[in-house]
């Protein structure tokens, strides 16, 4: 799969659990950080949107755990966004920055909705949509 974004961070010491790796809830806010830092890099703005009564929320997230990360990794979180149905599917993948081994692989899917009502599509997130 072809991924148009890529975002470096690195792993910081209160990240990790008592085994020494990045504790798995953790993993979900480098996901959505990295989601929002793509937005932003397209001229997204949830505030903005917000403020017109569109919000982007998740409906589900598929998280599959690979190699774990540990205090000080850096890391690469690539995104690629595609349209199924009334969804907008982020497929996310994070690399280990030192070997590029693949430490998780995630599908987040996200649904938008106008004054509380489910919509089909928003120009904002159409024009990040890949077809791959």
């Amino acid at each position: 799969m072809e991924y148009p974004y890529e975002i470096e961070m690195k792993v910081r010491d209160y990240e990790c659990d008592i085994q020494g790796i990045v504790n798995n809830s953790v993993y979900q806010n480098y996901l959505e950080h990295a989601r929002h830092e793509y937005l932003r890099s397209n001229g997204v703005s949830f505030a903005e949107m917000h403020n017109r009564g569109v919000d982007a929320v998740v409906a589900r997230i598929e998280m599959a755990f690979k190699t774990p990360l540990r205090p000080g990794d850096d890391f690469i979180v690539k995104i690629n966004v595609q349209k199924e149905g009334v969804k907008y599917v982020f497929h996310q993948v994070i690399y280990r920055k030192a070997d590029m081994k693949l430490s998780l692989k995630a599908r987040v899917d996200a649904v938008v909705t106008v004054n509380g009502k489910l919509v089909s599509a928003v120009p904002e997130f159409d024009k990040l949509v890949m077809n791959s």
